[in-house]
């Protein structure tokens, strides 16, 4: 396939699923394996690094006003009832802390199942009837009609803690989902869908940035007598299909989050979870079939 073309493809894959709830790493191993791509190459570790990061950019740019105007109410908040301890920025930087240090300390088990189709396939089938059980359960108000939190505004210390937590469970075993991760912790700790799917967004720009960031590091300054992560482009051919990718990527995922904001305020989570069952069991079988391990 011609590698212009491939970079598109997957450009595509890594806009669609990074924000929803499916898994980017895992359709991305998954694509890459039916495309027959060598993992081990250097240039496409790169690649994957790189659009992930288009995919990061969206955000900020899409929540601009958002941000501009946490930040201009900070600390009191917009409500004038919040503190430095539990604006929607502290909680979400403290989040952040309770995913990134355990995240870090656990890179060797990270690196161990980063590439296991199987696990991937497992993290799927088993985070899918989390997802559909939590959402089922969880999302619809208990009493008095509302929600404990109905936006991000409301949100506690508590839940910001509880949810960096829950998001460890995705670096750890890839397939599992950030976005999963945060959003069903978020609905099991009094949240609305909404409100849930806000601040996983919010999470994700200084969880994903430190990750890209760390692994662009690993590969442009390896630490003494390791092997670099991937390897920077060698030609404009090289150059050019990381351009592609890059590009592709920012503006699918750019469209994915308006759609999925506007999608989970009228329906809930049960799709994704429905789709996250069947891949991951599909992936399963495909495996034990020995076309991947």
């Amino acid at each position: 396939m011609n590698d212009y073309l491939l970079s598109t493809l997957l450009g595509i894959v890594e806009g669609l699923t990074e924000f929803l709830p499916v898994s980017s790493t895992a359709h991305l191993r998954i694509s890459e394996a039916l495309l027959g791509i060598d993992l081990g190459n250097g240039f496409w570790k790169m690649y994957s690094i790189v659009i992930q990061l288009g995919a990061i950019l969206c955000l900020p740019i899409y929540f601009r006003s958002r941000i501009a105007k946490f930040i201009r109410t900070f600390p009191h908040g917009e409500r004038g009832d919040r503190t430095v301890a539990n604006h929607p920025l502290t909680l979400v930087i403290i989040a952040f802390v309770c995913t990134a240090v355990p995240a870090f300390l656990l890179t060797k088990v990270i690196g161990k199942h980063l590439e296991s189709l199987t696990v991937m396939g497992w993290s799927l089938l088993v985070g899918g009837i989390i997802m559909w059980i939590v959402d089922r359960i969880y999302g619809q108000p208990r009493e008095g009609g509302r929600f404990r939190t109905e936006h991000m505004e409301e949100m506690t210390l508590g839940q910001s803690i509880w949810i960096g937590i829950c998001q460890i469970a995705s670096a750890v075993f890839p397939g599992t989902s950030r976005s999963m991760s945060t959003i069903a912790a978020g609905q099991l700790a009094g949240m609305s869908r909404p409100s849930a799917l806000e601040f996983s967004f919010f999470l994700s720009m200084p969880t994903m940035v430190a990750a890209t960031g760390y692994d662009l590091l690993r590969t442009l300054h390896p630490k003494h007598g390791a092997a670099p992560l991937g390897t920077m482009p060698t030609n404009g051919h090289e150059w050019m299909v990381l351009l592609i990718g890059f590009v592709v990527s920012f503006f699918v995922a750019w469209g994915v989050v308006a759609w999925f904001m506007n999608w989970v305020r009228q329906r809930g989570f049960t799709p994704f979870a429905i789709y996250r069952i069947v891949v991951g069991a599909a992936l399963l079988i495909w495996v034990m079939k020995g076309h991947g391990g």
